[in-house]
């Protein structure tokens, strides 16, 4: 075993250099999922390296999970076969960038909140607030179409990414759609590998539309005792003028978790947060338009201070991360649902808390159909898994689908699949996945239990 360890290591040395080649338990304990730890860490400095090491590793047979700062590495089922960890992190270059055309082509390895500071500096982003935050890097974020409550306005990943370079798991480094915003014609390949979590091939350079930053952004927080009134809302401010940047719905328990300094006020019920951007006068009269909803429906609304707005969302788009620092045993499930049954699940979840049957945190993106529950009971793996499949069962029944996307290695093992129920096109993926990795190279059994 030792020997077949030192030969893999000088054949993965030959191509990107022995120092880029770890066996290190430290560098390795970083890049564990579910318990398991990669043989090596192999961190390419480019993409034609990125490519050669897989090649490599389908010679020998080998699982390789790529990564960068392990913020999504929690996603997906156990590996059934996990020896290389192959870490982007040296790829962190910017290509090509033109601001007047809101376009720019950068390496998949670089950090968010870096790429966010580039291209700050001429009044741009790159306007998502996925989990993982300024850590998360954007080969992670496209990988995983990862994105958070800005999606109301901006829509996610998938919308922005106008052409990619991927390196694939025989050894090939494909190109798909390119640097301007129309450029595809017939079926763009590149939507195959947003949302794939890696599997169907690796991301090494993304090229992407950018927008201006708003000139200003405010938040204003609606006080919603009942269900009801909160549901009200929802409805009365998508039907508006309004176009909130972001919209959520928190239970009383969400609500008081993301506001670090500032306590709620009054009666604890239901709070619905939006943010809304452009110039002086459109906040003024969004602040108006919001209030006058608000005296319409009985709720009390009010603005957040820039400062703690700002922090109460970073908190509410990255919950994953802060939230596992402060409970290690925490669960945390991911409803996607019709946008009208949105405001029916939290009510679900608010009840069994009521009840004292769970101890959790809901954050709904009501606009869009997305609820993150955070479990924060420390229960029994068997007991947790028994949970999940109720509430699994219960989203279904309001025609959703339920991911766990953080729990223990033993919930895993108990449940089903952390994805749910295999859809209608399972076959066609099973097959897409057979074509483009045939020996199971890229993070097997990860997505949908697929090789």
């Amino acid at each position: 075993m030792a020997l077949a360890v030192e030969t893999i290591r000088a054949g993965l040395a030959a191509v990107v250099g022995d120092a880029r080649v770890s066996a290190e338990e430290t560098a390795r304990a970083a890049f564990r999922v579910d318990g398991m730890t990669p043989e090596h860490v192999v961190y390419p400095s480019c993409a034609e390296h990125a490519v050669e090491v897989l090649e490599f590793a389908g010679e020998q047979g080998l699982g390789v999970i790529p990564c960068r700062n392990a913020t999504k590495l929690g996603i997906g089922n156990p590996p059934r076969r996990y020896d290389l960890a192959l870490c982007l992190k040296e790829l962190n270059r910017v290509w090509h960038y033109e601001p007047e055309d809101l376009t720019v082509s950068v390496e998949a390895g670089m950090k968010f909140g870096d790429f966010q500071h580039f291209v700050g500096r001429h009044g741009l982003w790159l306007p998502l607030d996925p989990p993982g935050g300024s850590k998360a890097s954007l080969g992670g974020i496209v990988a995983t179409n990862a994105a958070g409550p800005l999606r109301l306005r901006y829509g996610s990943p998938r919308d922005m990414v106008l052409g990619m370079r991927v390196a694939t798991a025989d050894g090939k480094l494909v190109k798909t759609g390119g640097r301007v915003v129309k450029n595809v014609a017939g079926y763009d390949l590149g939507k195959l590998f947003i949302g794939s979590h890696g599997t169907l091939g690796v991301v090494v350079e993304i090229n992407l539309k950018l927008f201006p930053l708003p000139e200003r952004r405010a938040t204003f927080v609606f006080e919603a005792r009942k269900m009801d009134m909160a549901r009200k809302l929802r409805q009365e401010i998508l039907l508006s003028p309004l176009e909130p940047l972001r919209m959520v719905l928190l239970d009383a328990a969400a609500a008081s978790l993301v506001r670090v300094t500032t306590p709620a006020p009054g009666a604890r019920g239901f709070e619905l947060w939006l943010e809304v951007g452009g110039s002086e006068r459109v906040i003024k009269r969004g602040a108006r338009d919001l209030e006058s909803l608000g005296q319409a429906n009985g709720a009390t609304v009010n603005p957040i201070e820039a400062e703690q707005a700002e922090n109460s969302w970073l908190r509410i788009s990255d919950v994953h991360s802060w939230m596992k620092q402060a409970y290690p045993d925490l669960v945390i499930l991911k409803a996607i649902l019709p946008i009208a049954a949105s405001e029916e699940f939290v009510a679900y979840m608010d009840m069994d808390a009521g009840l004292g049957k769970i101890e959790s945190a809901c954050f709904a993106q009501v606009g869009i159909g997305i609820v993150h529950v955070c479990v924060l009971d420390q229960k029994p793996a068997a007991e947790t898994s028994a949970l999940v499949a109720r509430v699994r069962r219960f989203v279904g029944v309001l025609g959703g689908d339920l991911v766990i996307e953080c729990c223990s290695a033993e919930v895993k093992r108990l449940s089903d699949d952390v994805w749910g129920a295999r859809g209608d096109d399972f076959a066609a993926m099973a097959q897409l996945k057979t074509l483009m990795d045939p020996k199971g190279v890229l993070a097997p059994g990860r997505f949908l239990g697929l090789l």
